[in-house]
């Protein structure tokens, strides 16, 4: 697959590395599209450590593209992923690219 999948094991991953608890997992799965269900998974990470493991969540997932893109914001070098999500500016970066993926792929 070539763009990000949250509902088969991404989400159970997150849940099981406690980037998410059961209340915020019910909150994303509640959502009506896929591209809402990233919108609102973005939203919750909030700490370089749930970043941190995001990441590796989509690593467990056979979603390594979508690390490759995130990390390398787009082919562009960042300083810090992690500076990249915290800013506001950079999770709509990232919120973009993952819906591109989805409009180029699907």
């Amino acid at each position: 697959m070539d763009f990000i999948e949250p509902d088969f094991e991404l989400l159970d991953h997150l849940l099981r590395l406690d980037v998410l608890n059961y209340r915020q997992l019910a909150s994303v799965r509640r959502k009506e599209t896929v591209y809402d269900r990233n919108d609102a998974l973005l939203d919750l990470l909030t700490s370089e450590d749930q970043c941190r493991r995001f990441l590796h969540a989509l690593q467990g997932t056979d979603q390594q593209h979508v690390v490759n893109f995130v990390t390398h914001n787009g082919g562009q070098r960042q300083q810090s992923l992690y500076n990249s999500y915290l800013s506001n500016v950079g999770r709509q970066i990232v919120k973009s690219h993952l819906f591109s993926f989805h409009l180029l792929y699907n």
